[in-house]
């Protein structure tokens, strides 16, 4: 029995990782097939890619979803990040207020918010279009900056700054110098976590974006009435860009740190 429970283990998993990883692995096999089939493959082609390319409506879609994506995490990293530490020298109860603020957004149905804040942007007749896109998506990653770097901040002791400062250190040299890359962790895990958001939102970029601005997911949605495999290729470009910054995201840490022992 105590042989039989390890293989048991290691079959779930393997189900388990195909069972993720198989829509994935399908979409980018058929992305370079050379029929429209999307069950057969006929052989290795990259006119999808081509097509993909001379498709004005999917080029801006890319460019827009990354401009976006990275406005919106740089934008909100950096205000969220500021909020939290804020957060962390302010009093309790005002801290639990904001807190529990912090996380309406992230409970709430992203239909609920698209809804609000078209409504939000028509009251106040603003046009629909970059400008509210990128608005939205930083409104609705600075909670997730917030959430992830607020259990590191946490962890720092509470004297840290006030400890800098009597060693000659300014307040922004302590703040940059010795509170920020205490909490980097957490400020790499949010910004990961806001450009995911952005690039993947659907629903409220639906709601908000106009005059003739879409980002990648609107794009698809509207493709996928019709069979079309260039759907396939745009999404292959996708899960590369996704899997360079994460791969950029974790590598690079551990070659700063191999560096650093280094010297």
């Amino acid at each position: 029995m105590k042989n039989k429970t390890p293989l048991l283990n290691r079959i779930y998993i393997a189900i388990m990782l195909l069972f993720l990883y198989f829509p994935i692995i399908y979409t980018v096999v058929f992305s370079f097939n050379s029929t429209r089939s999307l069950s057969m493959f006929g052989g290795f082609s990259l006119k999808w890619y081509q097509k993909m390319l001379k498709d004005s409506s999917m080029v801006n879609a890319i460019f827009y979803t990354i401009l976006v994506a990275v406005i919106a995490t740089a934008v909100s990293t950096i205000a969220g990040t500021i909020t939290a530490i804020g957060l962390s020298g302010s009093r309790k109860v005002l801290r639990g207020v904001i807190n529990q603020v912090n996380n309406l957004p992230i409970l709430n149905p992203d239909i609920v918010t698209g809804i609000g804040l078209l409504m939000f942007f028509s009251t106040l007749a603003i046009k629909k279009g970059l400008a509210t896109l990128l608005l939205a998506h930083i409104m609705f990653c600075i909670p997730y900056v917030i959430l992830s770097i607020m259990p590191k901040i946490r962890t720092l002791p509470p004297n840290l700054a006030d400890a800098a400062m009597d060693l000659g250190a300014t307040p922004v040299q302590a703040l940059l110098k010795v509170i920020v890359p205490q909490i980097m962790p957490g400020i790499i895990s949010g910004a990961l976590i806001s450009f995911t958001m952005s690039f993947d939102d659907f629903v409220i970029s639906y709601f908000v974006t106009g005059n003739g601005v879409n980002n990648i997911s609107i794009v698809v949605y509207s493709m996928s009435k019709r069979v079309n495999p260039s759907i396939n290729a745009l999404s292959t470009v996708i899960i590369v860009i996704i899997t360079v910054g994460l791969l950029m995201a974790n590598i690079l840490p551990i070659i700063k740190e191999k560096r650093r022992k280094t010297k």
